[in-house]
């Protein structure tokens, strides 16, 4: 039963320690969240890029016929 009570003690030490390290950086992770912006602003710019090349080549192509 000691080696349990042992193991928790140890296990809930290292998690107040990790939770400790989190908090001492609270702008840890934000390059993250400046990365997925721009990349979700970057993916909406392709996806008009396309939908209005598309349209450009249905129109000339029904200019064509």
């Amino acid at each position: 039963m000691t080696e349990l009570i042992t193991t928790l003690m140890a296990l809930g030490a290292g998690l107040r320690e990790r939770l400790r390290a989190v908090r001492d950086e609270p702008e840890r992770g934000s390059l993250s969240v400046e990365q997925v912006i721009i990349t979700v602003a970057l993916v909406a710019i392709a996806v008009a890029l396309v939908a209005v090349i598309a349209n450009a080549v249905t129109s000339r192509s029904s200019q064509i016929q």
